[in-house]
């Protein structure tokens, strides 16, 4: 019977020293599941935090662009404006210098030459004006696009390059 409760007790230790084994290695497994847990975290904390910044650069350098479009588009409209109102004076002033003379015609023939002189003067000028005016808006388009452009460029490039 000793030899019977020896062999219990051996058992109970061998089962009780086993579990503790278990548990020992149980518990390191669970504090490195913790630790690489923790540091996932941290890793992903850390992403998220960079790309906010990323995003947060991005953004600015957007809302740059926009202003330094609206800029430009003001600054084309300026110049616009500025080339209607010249065009607008010189036209009335030539209008009036037209008139007066027309009125100062001694005959129908002149005063059809005068007329017809006038009037492709004043077409030309416009014809001129408006080529000008042309040129000055799609200028100005451009400038304007232009930050936009560069802007849109660079995300996709930097988009391509995430790929």
């Amino acid at each position: 019977m000793a030899d019977s409760a020896e062999t219990v007790k051996k058992t109970i230790d061998q089962t009780t020293a086993t579990a503790k084994a278990q548990g020992e290695q149980f518990k390191a497994q669970a504090e490195k599941m913790q630790a690489t847990g923790t540091q996932a975290l941290r890793d992903g904390m850390e992403k998220t935090q960079a790309s906010m910044a990323e995003m947060s650069a991005q953004s600015k350098q957007n809302l740059e662009a926009l202003t330094a479009s609206a800029a430009a588009a003001q600054k084309g409209a300026e110049a616009l404006s500025a080339q209607a109102v010249s065009y607008g004076k010189t036209s009335w002033e030539n209008g009036v210098a037209a008139a007066q003379t027309i009125s100062q015609a001694r005959s129908i023939q002149e005063l059809i030459e005068l007329q017809t002189n006038f009037a492709k003067s004043a077409m030309e000028t416009y014809l001129s004006e408006v080529t000008k005016m042309t040129e000055t808006l799609t200028g100005s388009v451009k400038d304007s696009f232009k930050p936009i452009n560069e802007r849109v460029t660079a995300s996709v490039e930097k988009f391509q390059a995430a790929r």
